[in-house]
């Protein structure tokens, strides 16, 4: 049985929330960063400003020393020990157009934490317009990188994945876009109640073709199992 968090049994407060979808904006501006564990910050700089053209802004050079300042202090929790106090780090800040930045960590020794890749639905969609878009498609295929665009109706996207296993998603709105988002907005939380009980009829009328592959070297090399 699903875990709840807050009350939705009744029909009128679902009424509400669908009311209220459509004029709320949230208090959270951006994303400030989205922070990614590298083997190489130098092979991900490469991939980030010289492929992807997002430049590097901030280098943080760090050190873990947890307790130094307050011997007395509480621990933290321990999912927030897994570097050994005194562990050199570097932690990189590539900047958006809006402020927000991708984000990584390299540590001092050798390779831990890494995350590698996991699944294709775990991945980091950034908006950019068709110009950018194309930017990036001519980049990858001088540089012969392995990458796919799909056109999902909604948004047309750019795949490629990152050094260290991260997909990356360059998302181009249609120009029906504003139409979409007023359509899905006002069903959002309808959609939501009637697939979780069972009608899994598709609502994406606006799917397009088929992917476009372009086959090419993968940046991404999975460790050894």
């Amino acid at each position: 049985m699903a875990q709840t968090l807050t009350d939705t049994s009744s029909a009128s407060q679902t009424e509400t929330q669908a009311a209220e979808s459509a004029t709320k904006v949230s208090a959270l501006r951006r994303l400030h960063h989205h922070a990614f564990p590298v083997a190489d910050q130098e092979v991900t700089r490469q991939f980030m400003e010289d492929l992807l053209g997002i430049p590097l802004k901030a280098t943080w050079c760090e050190r873990t020393e947890r307790g130094a300042t307050d011997p007395e202090a509480e621990a933290m929790p321990e999912e927030w020990q897994i570097t050994a106090q005194g562990t050199d780090f570097c932690h990189t800040f590539y900047e958006l157009a809006d402020g927000g930045a991708i984000a990584y960590f390299q540590f001092d020794g050798p390779e831990q934490n890494l995350v590698g890749s996991t699944n294709i639905y775990y991945h980091l969609a950034l908006e950019t317009d068709q110009a950018g878009q194309d930017g990036i498609h001519k980049r990858l295929l001088d540089a012969g990188i392995q990458h796919h665009i799909i056109n999902h109706g909604y948004v047309t996207s750019l795949y490629v994945t990152s050094p260290d296993g991260l997909l990356f998603e360059f998302c181009v709105d249609p120009d029906f876009v504003d139409e979409i988002r007023e359509i899905r907005t006002a069903s959002a939380h309808d959609d939501l109640k009637r697939w979780l009980s069972g009608d899994h009829t598709v609502n994406n009328q606006w799917r397009g073709t088929a992917p476009q592959i372009f086959p090419g070297r993968s940046l991404y090399e999975p460790p050894a199992r």
